[in-house]
């Protein structure tokens, strides 16, 4: 769930900051030294300046970070909308199910012919849905969703 909410936050440019904690940061037992002490049990977070764990993570039990000497970097904490990370769900499914390179959804062809057999898909035209050029990518197909969360880009 990690991969594509850093993913998602960074294609709407908008990683839905509260507070960015600077300085020395550290993994050790696959947990980070130095949390900032306000963070709460399943708040997002997002590490900057790692080598190994760059992105973002939900604070629970379950975290595991791979281990790191110190490092100068930053720490995130997060105010993700639920029905963000919802959406990241549904998103994250449709990749499992659509987005490998084996899939028909995700061939970069519309149509083909050979002989007497022919075959047709339908989609959106890429122009119309987001600025990705495969029509039947997750940025065409949930861009229009993802619009209301879309900050400027240069703008964190």
């Amino acid at each position: 769930m990690e991969k594509i909410l850093t993913e998602l936050c960074h294609e709407v440019n908008n990683y839905f900051p509260v507070s960015k904690h600077m300085g020395k940061f550290k993994v050790e037992n696959e947990a980070l030294v130095n949390m900032p002490t306000e963070i709460q049990e399943g708040q997002y977070f997002r590490i900057l300046g790692s080598v190994f764990n760059r992105g973002v993570y939900k604070y629970d039990n379950s975290l595991k970070l791979i281990n790191e000497r110190e490092f100068e970097g930053s720490v995130w904490l997060l105010a993700i909308p639920q029905d963000f990370v919802a959406l990241a769900e549904e998103i994250d499914a449709w990749q499992t199910k659509y987005g490998g390179v084996d899939s028909a959804a995700m061939s970069p062809y519309t149509s083909e012919s050979m002989g007497n057999y022919s075959y047709s898909k339908g989609g959106a035209s890429a122009s119309s849905k987001g600025s990705s050029s495969n029509p039947n990518s997750w940025q065409a197909l949930y861009g229009d969703r993802l619009n209301k969360y879309r900050r400027l880009r240069g703008i964190l």
